[in-house]
């Protein structure tokens, strides 16, 4: 069998050119850049609720057994795990992996071309109206006292007559969002099994602002964000709407929501927890959010990230609170499935450091068609055009990198 290679010598930005759709799993961070390519081993994974300890078990032993047939270095797993346990994820030990630091956004300003011109039906699911509705669903049951928060998403189907030119996507979607993670990993063809003889790429895409965990020796980290507004062009509106977010007891609810149950699911591994008690702003290209960094100091060095991020998924961010009522919530008001939308992309290496990071501000591309998601926390005053306007705002981060703009959400 092929040794796997682990590569470091090399920059970030050749590690961005030798991305290839299908084969490939990337990911940039504020720290490090990670190119993963080919497949050495597939980690078994179908269908996971109440199994948790079973995945790590697989993790850990793909892990052995590549090692023992000489990999070069610490084997990792790479891949993308759905926002329902009830679906498989997609969890890989690469044939090969580079490493290099981060990303030189600042000299890249201007260098990145037009995307070709594509032509794009666009299809909104739900519709706005109806995304209206839900949210109404979701403020009756937070009223019946059922929920304190439930996030309620929706999507965007694009098709276009053109293969969707997937590297550069990427590319736009790095160079716009330096304080990001960046991120694209290979999907399971839909048709995979079937009679069809062609395989179709599909792929998870996207520039996620928020970290799930991170894990080196005995040093864990959270950047848990919850409350959000959009960004103004004008220099003087984009800082009222700023200081506006911070004072807002609705979005400062919402965060203290989300950082109190990220708290408590980390608490049980850690020997020490720092929980700042006041958030921080922080932005992206398109959005204002409200952050807090929690960070701590692990009671064994035998935790692993894969296992921290486990016990952290479905955040609060990303579900609601209490999680198994509003995850009922969601599938019994949320119109089409999520996927991968709100899951985790990451890495785990055979120490257990690593690092995962919340699979928002993305889409699944497939050939010709791509699938985008946006979702909004809604907590006690919560509005149904708030929420809908916070969500068209989210798209902008892949509408942008698409070369289109929100008017085709009017």
């Amino acid at each position: 069998m092929m040794k796997t290679k682990t590569i470091q010598h090399v920059t970030a930005e050749q590690l961005l050119a030798e991305y290839k759709e299908g084969t490939s799993f990337f990911l940039a961070s504020p720290h490090r850049t990670l190119l993963a390519q080919g497949i050495f081993a597939t980690v078994p994974t179908d269908g996971y609720e109440h199994k948790r300890m079973q995945i790590l078990d697989h993790v850990k032993k793909v892990l052995q057994d590549a090692k023992q047939q000489g990999i070069n270095g610490n084997p990792i797993v790479v891949g993308a795990i759905p926002f329902d346990h009830m679906y498989p994820a997609q969890l890989i030990v690469p044939s090969e992996v580079k490493w290099s630091g981060p990303l030189p956004f600042g000299q890249w300003n201007g260098q990145i071309g037009q995307n070709a011109a594509n032509e794009y039906e666009v299809k909104p699911v739900p519709s706005p109206q109806e995304y209206e509705n839900a949210v109404e669903q979701g403020l009756s049951r937070i009223k019946a006292g059922d929920l304190r928060k439930v996030v309620l998403s929706r999507s965007l189907h694009l098709a276009s007559s053109e293969k969707i030119d997937v590297p550069h996507l990427l590319r736009k979607l790095a160079v716009h969002n330096p304080n990001g993670y960046t991120f694209a990993a290979a999907l399971p063809d839909r048709e995979a099994g079937k009679a069809s003889g062609t395989k179709k790429n599909r792929t998870l895409l996207g520039a996620s602002p928020e970290l799930l965990v991170s894990k080196s020796g005995l040093r864990v980290i959270a950047n848990p964000l919850a409350g959000s507004a959009p960004r103004s062009e004008d220099p003087e509106e984009d800082q009222r709407r700023a200081n506006a977010l911070f004072s807002s007891a609705k979005d400062r609810h919402e965060h203290a929501v989300v950082i109190e149950a990220v708290a408590n699911a980390l608490r049980p591994f850690c020997k020490t927890l720092s929980v700042p008690e006041e958030p921080s702003l922080i932005h992206t290209e398109t959005m204002w959010h409200l952050s807090t960094v929690i960070s701590g100091e692990l009671s064994s060095p035998s935790i692993t990230s894969l296992e921290l991020a486990l016990a952290l998924h479905p955040t609060p961010a990303v579900c609601g609170t209490p999680t198994p009522l509003a995850k009922k919530a969601i599938q019994e008001i949320e119109s089409f499935e999520r996927g991968f939308f709100t899951g985790m992309v990451g890495w785990c290496d055979d120490e257990g450091d690593g690092e995962w990071i919340v699979a928002i501000r993305c889409a699944e591309v497939e050939d010709y068609s791509l699938r985008l998601f946006a979702g909004a926390g809604v907590v006690e005053g919560s509005t149904p055009k708030g929420e809908l306007a916070e969500t068209s705002a989210k798209f902008r981060t892949m509408l942008q990198a698409i070369g289109l703009n929100n008017g085709i959400l009017k």
